[in-house]
């Protein structure tokens, strides 16, 4: 029993670097995970489920055990417990005297405010629902939901289905979806660690959301082009390019931030492309040297990450409305700039990881009014709700 409360408690330590050290969530447990070898796999999914639970929940978890005004440590223990009631687990005895259960449950049931219920910042739920209307409330319904783990098949290296045969082998059960839209993509039934996996070292997969895959279908990259990926962090999507090219063409895959680039180059030696060159942007003449170069541009832009909250539910309350405005003048920025790499005929790709529309769709409006020798030829709103996956926002222009 003293080491089952020795894991609440590192749970509730998880929480205060979370909401009060100002740290990622996902960085907090896995160090969490390093500095407690001993844990069984029991032990981690408990820390894992009720850390990401509470992150998910927090604000409704403090408003239903009154916690506003406690310190850290009493807001994070409450909210840990409050959690475990809400998902049906009976408290422990060191609980006891912490939450009157009955109280809770009368408070939980006259819940009315729609930024409790959805468990989001009051002025991000004016915010969506100014944007989205009534698309709103089932868009947050889906977003606070476990993320399914989604894996994107290396077609250069095996099928699909050979991976779902290679995974089994290694006791790993994964679901096909639908072949139309999701081609190369692997469902895992349960949850587990993949990276371990000898089909992993080998190149065979990358862990990447269905929604995520839509975009390189989108910019249907043909073997021979010249395609730059301007804003390829650590290269997912620069991968997918790059196994649709059967190894022939070249792929410029840029970014701001150097040390991504760093670990992208170690994901293309695993997958075994010898297509892709990563390069910093070190200023506006890193793009100018690239004019009139690309047969196709991907900007897959720096955005709220609102459509990828199920797996990242730590970033609703790092966000601001003010950081919002500045990512939607950066998008605007990007789009009017880096085009320009696009040759006559070419054609670019604007996608998001947001749901909201004035970093999408408004985005491509202003974008077209004020560069007519591009337009549009496509475009993929994909909530949430859609297929139970990421939300994103692809849109295809062409330059005239």
């Amino acid at each position: 029993m003293k080491y089952f409360k020795h894991l609440f408690d590192s749970a509730a330590l998880a929480l205060e670097d979370i909401f009060f050290k100002d740290r990622l969530a996902d960085k907090v447990i896995e160090f969490a995970f390093k500095d407690h070898k001993k844990w069984g796999k029991r032990d981690r999914h408990f820390f894992a489920e009720n850390v990401y639970g509470c992150v998910r929940w927090w604000n409704q978890l403090i408003y239903l055990t009154n916690a506003q005004d406690l310190k850290p440590s009493g807001q994070c223990h409450r909210a840990l417990g409050a959690h475990l009631l809400l998902n049906q687990h009976p408290l422990p005895e060191w609980y006891a005297n912490m939450i009157d259960e009955e109280a809770f449950r009368q408070t939980k049931d006259a819940l009315t405010q729609p930024h409790l219920i959805h468990a989001i910042p009051e002025w991000l739920e004016a915010l969506g629902t100014q944007e989205l209307g009534e698309l709103w409330a089932p868009t947050m319904q889906e977003l606070n939901k476990t993320a399914k783990v989604i894996l994107r098949c290396n077609t250069e290296k095996i099928s699909r289905e050979d991976l779902q045969i290679t995974l089994n082998t290694e006791g790993i059960q994964t679901r096909r979806l639908d072949e139309s839209l999701f081609p190369e993509a692997l469902e895992l039934v349960e949850r587990a660690n993949v990276f371990r996996t000898k089909a992993f070292e080998q190149g065979f997969f990358e862990v990447q959301d269905a929604s995520s895959q839509r975009v390189a279908e989108m910019l249907n990259p043909q073997p021979g082009e010249r395609i730059i990926d301007a804003c390829a962090g650590a290269g997912g999507k620069s991968l997918h390019i790059a196994s649709r090219m059967k190894n022939k063409g070249k792929i410029i895959s840029m970014d701001i931030f150097e040390r991504k680039l760093l670990e992208l180059k170690k994901r293309a030696r695993r997958s075994g492309t010898s297509l892709i060159e990563p390069r910093w942007i070190e200023n506006t003449k890193t793009i100018k040297r690239l004019e009139k170069s690309a047969d196709a541009l991907l900007l897959d832009v720096p955005c709220s990450g609102l459509g990828v909250l199920k797996r990242n539910p730590d970033s609703k309350w790092k966000m601001s409305s003010e950081k919002i405005q500045n990512l939607r003048q950066t998008q605007q920025d990007i789009l009017q700039n880096y085009t320009r790499m696009v040759k006559p005929g070419g054609r670019c790709v604007y996608a998001t990881c947001s749901v909201l529309p004035s970093e999408n769709q408004q985005q491509i409006e202003i974008f077209l009014k004020n560069s007519p020798g591009w337009k549009q030829v496509r475009e993929e709103i994909i909530l949430p709700q859609t297929h139970g996956y990421d939300g994103f926002y692809i849109a295809l222009l062409q330059n005239r």
